[in-house]
């Protein structure tokens, strides 16, 4: 097969990325310089290399714990649940955070197979047994199976944590927090409420 259209093909894999954008895409890499080019090939592989989840949170790092979770400034008694590490990268963009967090890895959605076991609950309930933070935020997304999981931690954190809230509805139902704007965001963590 042509290089090009190896190229092309595989840039249309990537989330958002129609043949129309991998082919312009593909030709930007193909004038590009060797340089530019190898430089691009060069961090795909270091992210594959480097990249795993911090074993406090499970946040993507190239350093274990993460920057964030070795941060002895933010507020280790406070506790954000995301499901992955692009809704917390959403959260600290917004700015109005200066907890700690931790990714569940995705959300309870029994029609995919995927429970609690596949997720980190374990590991939270665990977190939260050994030293018990003020206040939990749940911070997935408003959709059906976000809710559920936010449902489903506040049952089974509700006797190790004195407070736990959910981010308010800011948030439009059905979005995810990566697309989210800033205020939107912003405005959610201010008028969070008891969950």
């Amino acid at each position: 097969m042509d290089p090009i259209q190896t190229l092309v093909q595989e840039l249309c894999k990537l989330p958002g990325i129609g043949e129309k954008t991998a082919t312009r895409l593909a030709f930007h890499i193909l004038y590009a310089s060797t340089d530019e080019a190898l430089a691009l090939a060069k961090a795909i592989q270091e992210v594959k290399e480097r990249i795993r989840p911090c074993s406090v949170c499970f946040n993507l790092s190239s350093i274990d714990p993460c920057p964030i979770c070795a941060d002895m400034r933010r507020d280790q008694d406070l506790i954000c649940v995301v499901e992955d590490s692009i809704g917390l990268n959403a959260v600290e963009r917004a700015g109005v955070f200066r907890g700690v967090y931790h990714v569940l890895s995705g959300v309870i959605a029994p029609l995919e197979g995927i429970g609690p076991d596949q997720l980190k609950v374990k590991e939270l309930v665990e977190r939260v047994q050994m030293k018990p933070p003020r206040e939990v935020i749940l911070s997935t997304n408003p959709t059906v199976e976000g809710e559920a999981t936010s449902a489903f931690l506040s049952k089974i954190l509700k006797p190790h944590v004195p407070k736990i809230t959910r981010i308010a509805r800011g948030v439009p139902s059905g979005s995810d927090l990566e697309y989210v704007d800033r205020m939107t965001l912003s405005k959610a963590f201010e008028n969070r409420r008891d969950f």
